[in-house]
């Protein structure tokens, strides 16, 4: 399957949603393609492949679809797997970043030892909006010692300009909106 009729197929299994979660947003639900073995696989390889080469010791996943994606990505790429969550989700010492939001702020926190020195570290989430919380996790995992390689998403709403907010970063989207 080339990426072209691969990505069709996603977009297939992509699901609008307006009003969600509030008036004037299209929500892009990726529920119908998880629940799709072929489309999941397909999408789980997409991620993975513009790294195959790149030596990821670590992928870190964003709360909460991150890592449905994270952890096959991981396989994939024969490196481990980290979790950046939501505040006060996680047992032990964590650090955690704040970030903004277009309604308010919040944080993301990773345990202290998520990320060992040196580690080449991978950023994977579903979509990227206006990259707040990709920036905010590259930045944490930068703070615990990783080199941030790159960041890789199924979806981004381009219209929304995440990128920005990851600039001087590689920035990979299996599909764009």
């Amino acid at each position: 399957m080339t990426s072209d009729s691969a990505a069709t197929r996603l977009t297939r299994h992509i699901r609008d949603v307006p009003d969600f979660p509030r008036p004037g947003i299209l929500f892009k639900d990726i529920t119908p393609l998880l629940q799709d073995a072929e489309s999941l696989r397909v999408a789980c390889e997409l991620l993975a492949a513009p790294f195959a080469k790149a030596r990821i010791d670590l992928v870190v996943g964003i709360e909460s679809r991150g890592f449905i994606f994270g952890v096959p990505v991981a396989l994939a790429l024969g490196a481990g797997f980290t979790l950046a969550r939501k505040l006060g989700k996680l047992p032990g010492e964590t650090r955690r970043e704040s970030y903004q939001l277009e309604y308010g702020s919040a944080e993301i926190e990773m345990h202290r030892d998520a990320v060992r020195r040196g580690q080449r570290v991978l950023v994977i989430d579903d979509v990227i909006a206006t990259g707040g919380t990709a920036a905010a996790t590259v930045r944490l995992t930068r703070a615990l010692g990783g080199e941030v390689i790159a960041a890789s998403f199924l979806i981004e709403l381009a219209f929304l300009e995440g990128r920005k907010a990851l600039e001087g970063l590689p920035v990979e989207a299996v599909l764009r909106f």
